[in-house]
């Protein structure tokens, strides 16, 4: 379970006697360092690492880092906001100890996600996980809880000159050429998971070439975005143990499907899951509909954070199963919002909402947060579901849409970031600070590509994630 309570100077109660126990076990272990985790505005994940002696010191006082990547972009050049920006000042990285684990992909190493703190001790405004945390921890005291996981694909590649593309296996969807040819480092990945605790669902090669997707058990949401992180950080150390590159950017390539990050969530009262054994339609209680409306009315604006790159324009095509509409179905891969009921026998635990216009760069801890905040608002409004839409979207008329309520979601970044300035109840939700820097961090973005073709967008971010 994921530490709730905020880090605080010298140490939350535990923390440094914890942490000097834990650096006699791992230094049994034979681990030497540890690997500091967080991800930034941009979305790429970012890190610190402190030998193994360092631990307790880390736990205590935590480890320096500049707040100026808040407003880095994807290419390590830096963008300001009023607030964020300036190469003035420093934050402390606390190592979460319930979630450090030894990284089985990474011999001689441990990993731990962090939060980060003011040199005064206050929390940072800008902090993705801290925002999580807290959202988590003001929703329970409402008796709600969340259990969420998220998908993860990547692109798997041979080394090639000047950052080319060259997949590692060109079989057919899903075929077993491709589970055949790249099975020795598959296997190896599903050890390190499991070394790790890490309950992977299932692994299995995906449409792309040379693409994969691996999905791992639902937990709370914190923990949900933390294996996310850590679930990347193996899959490229076991694929470059096996002379692999891979890639999590939402497209590798100009055209066709790219990487997604569906992100699966569902909403609990009392122990009881609200998306099964209701009296709502495909078993949702009044809750959960209301839960899924409030994700819905906000998905415009929630793409400026949930598909946050120029790149991600390319993945957010028609037919792609990328869900480019506003619109919601039942096991309907083509909306935006995918009701899955789960197998008769298992539906009071499986049942649950998958967000699909999400991919992986995407910071984790932020895309969770801002879902769960536009839930929370459909539930306090009691907001009304649509009816569902059947089938691909795509295939309706834009009047049979229209009369349908069915919106085209943002066909760019630069739309996205509109409908996020205009959604007050998503910013509200981030704070000032955070949301000025999602805007300026998006628009930077956008400038950096201005004047590129697809395929240039695309090899722009194609090593970044």
């Amino acid at each position: 379970m994921t530490t709730l309570a905020d880090p605080v100077p010298g140490g939350r109660p535990g923390d440094v006697e914890r942490a000097t126990a834990l650096q006699g076990e791992l230094a049994g272990r034979g681990v030497h360092g540890v690997v500091l985790a967080y991800v930034d505005t941009a979305g790429i994940g970012r890190v610190k690492t402190v030998p193994t002696a360092r631990l307790a010191s880390a736990a205590a006082w935590g480890v320096g880092m500049s707040p100026v990547f808040d407003t880095f972009l994807a290419d390590d050049s830096a963008v300001t906001t009023g607030v964020l920006g300036s190469p003035d000042g420093d934050l402390r990285l606390y190592p979460d100890l319930d979630r450090l684990v030894v990284l089985a992909g990474q011999p001689g190493w441990a990993w731990a996600p962090v939060d980060r703190v003011t040199q005064d001790g206050e929390r940072h405004p800008g902090c993705t996980r801290t925002l999580l945390r807290r959202i988590v921890a003001d929703a329970a005291e409402q008796g709600l809880t969340f259990r969420a996981a998220i998908e993860v694909e990547w692109t798997t590649a041979r080394d090639a000159p000047g950052d080319a593309f060259v997949p590692a296996t060109t079989g057919p969807a899903y075929g077993a050429t491709r589970q055949v040819e790249l099975g020795d480092c598959t296997a190896d990945l599903l050890a390190a998971c499991a070394a790790q605790g890490l309950d992977v669902e299932q692994v299995h090669p995906e449409y792309a070439a040379g693409q994969f997707e691996i999905s791992v058990g639902a937990v709370d949401p914190v923990a949900a975005a933390d294996r996310s992180v850590l679930v990347r950080q193996t899959i490229r150390a076991v694929a470059r143990r096996h002379g692999l590159r891979v890639s999590f950017a939402p497209a590798v390539v100009g055209q066709g499907v790219g990487n997604g990050g569906h992100v699966h969530l569902s909403a609990w009262r009392d122990g009881v899951n609200l998306h099964a054994g209701g009296e709502g339609r495909y078993g949702m209680t009044a809750a959960a509909e209301s839960f899924t409306a409030g994700i819905l009315a906000h998905l415009p604006a929630l793409t400026a954070v949930t598909a946050p790159s120029p790149a991600s324009a390319l993945r957010l095509r028609p037919s792609q199963w990328a869900g480019v509409f506003a619109a919601w179905g039942h096991e309907t891969r083509e909306t935006a919002l995918r009701v899955v009921t789960g197998t008769a026998g298992v539906r009071d635990r499986a049942a649950n909402l998958e967000v699909k216009p999400v991919d992986l760069a995407a910071n984790p801890y932020l895309a969770i947060a801002a879902l769960i905040a536009a839930g929370l608002d459909g539930l306090r409004s009691s907001a009304v579901l649509p009816e569902e839409t059947t089938g691909d979207p795509a295939r309706l008329s834009e009047a049979e849409r229209a009369a349908r309520g069915v919106r085209r979601l943002p066909v760019s970044l630069e739309q996205a970031v509109a409908e996020f300035r205009a959604d007050e109840t998503l910013r509200a939700a981030l704070g000032p600070v955070l949301a000025d820097a999602v805007i300026a961090v998006r628009l930077g973005e956008l400038a950096r590509v201005a004047g590129l073709d697809d395929e240039q967008v695309a090899a722009a971010y194609r090593w970044r994630y």
